[in-house]
């Protein structure tokens, strides 16, 4: 396992990410996450991510059960303090008290501001919370080792973050990197902001919630090359995930620099994709219940589909759908684009996804023609 220094802490340069973990009738796998996590262990990977929101809150509970079989200071446990959320009140006392306790933890080797960006930074300066100064003093007192933050914020809000007083107090910085987000979210600049201040860069969305799945060993040994890298999270979801990645992290392989350029400029046939990373924070404020990812998905599959050719794929998976469940459903309230880390405008996404299903040719249709010229 590729291991790099922070601040005198050896890291796994792999993290596992708690997010997407494997399920069964919708509650997770606890059996195949403890296997995952063995594997894990065994191959040299020491950090493990969790957060407050993911999988409705459970994830914190699972990595707690499980963990207490190790030794605490074999492993480092990262979680986040959910101030994007817009919650009418923040109490991150009670919060990070809850959070110890479902983890099963005295102390946090890692803590982040979550998501910290234009949409949450009115929540998180609020002088009422004091939401920085009570995590800064965790840390004076030991129940956090390091304090840093994720973001999904533009370069120029990043700047004017680490330019604050915030600046003083964060020691490492999460954020949305790979070879696709270099150009099309301007990644490279964040980069080069944070290489600036020697704040080490912890990667999230390496693989972009599963886009770049289909050669993921050289989205990562991408990573890899990138100057400030420490800490590279994978949102794996099963054991056959969790034993590739650990291959890959086995010895670190950077590209060569003509390489590099090239992924980084080969993707300019997915930038008029909608840039969903199916992080689902919009699916629980939507009224209607629809299953937002999965529906942005079939529009980026019609998308890439060429022209002149059907789109079976999400055609099929959209007659799938009860009637309330279809894109059409779409309110247009706006209340899941207020969640979104990508400042996706979801309401269009839905209108867009609407019209060209319904210009569509249906599978049923499809199959009643093939029945027709081939009759049994």
């Amino acid at each position: 396992m590729i291991k790099l220094n922070f601040k005198g802490t050896e890291l796994s340069m792999l993290g596992f990410g708690l997010m997407r973990l494997p399920t069964v009738d919708g509650k997770i796998d606890k059996a195949q996450v403890e296997e995952m996590i063995d594997a894990a262990i065994k191959g040299g990977l020491n950090y493990f991510d969790t957060a407050w929101p993911y999988h409705n809150g459970t994830s914190e509970n699972v990595i707690g059960e499980i963990m207490k079989k190790y030794p605490r200071e074999s492993f480092f446990l990262a979680d986040k303090y959910p101030g994007h959320q817009h919650f009418a009140e923040h109490h991150p006392d009670r919060i990070f008290e809850k959070q110890l306790a479902k983890c099963q933890v005295d102390y946090f080797d890692f803590y982040l501001l979550h998501n910290v960006c234009e949409n949450s930074l009115a929540d998180y300066q609020d002088s009422r919370w004091k939401i920085l100064e009570y995590f800064v003093e965790q840390k004076r007192q030991g129940r956090i080792r390091h304090l840093g933050m994720s973001t999904h914020a533009s370069a120029e809000t990043l700047r004017e973050i680490l330019d604050s007083d915030w600046g003083k107090e964060i020691e490492f910085c999460q954020i949305q990197l790979n070879y696709m987000d270099w150009t099309l979210q301007n990644a490279k600049e964040k980069v080069k902001i944070l290489n600036e201040r020697n704040i080490p860069i912890w990667v999230m969305e390496g693989l972009r919630g599963g886009l770049l799945a289909k050669d993921v060993e050289s989205s990562f040994r991408w990573l890899q090359t990138v100057e400030g890298v420490t800490m590279i999270l994978s949102g794996m979801s099963n054991l056959q995930q969790m034993n590739d990645n650990l291959r890959i992290f086995a010895e670190r392989k950077p590209l060569e620099e003509k390489e590099f350029e090239r992924m980084a400029n080969e993707c300019s046939m997915l930038k008029d994709l909608v840039p969903c990373t199916a992080c689902r924070y919009c699916v629980s404020e939507c009224p209607q219940g629809l299953d937002i990812p999965s529906l942005i998905q079939s529009l980026n599959d019609m998308a890439l589909t060429p022209k002149g050719e059907i789109a079976f794929t999400p055609v099929m998976y959209l007659e799938s759908l009860d009637d309330d469940k279809q894109p059409k459903s779409c309110l247009g309230c706006g209340a899941c684009a207020s969640m979104c880390p990508q400042g996706i405008d979801i309401p269009k996404a839905m209108s867009d996804l609407a019209a060209n299903y319904a210009s569509s040719k249906k599978w049923s249709e499809i199959c009643d023609e093939r029945n027709r010229a081939n009759p049994e």
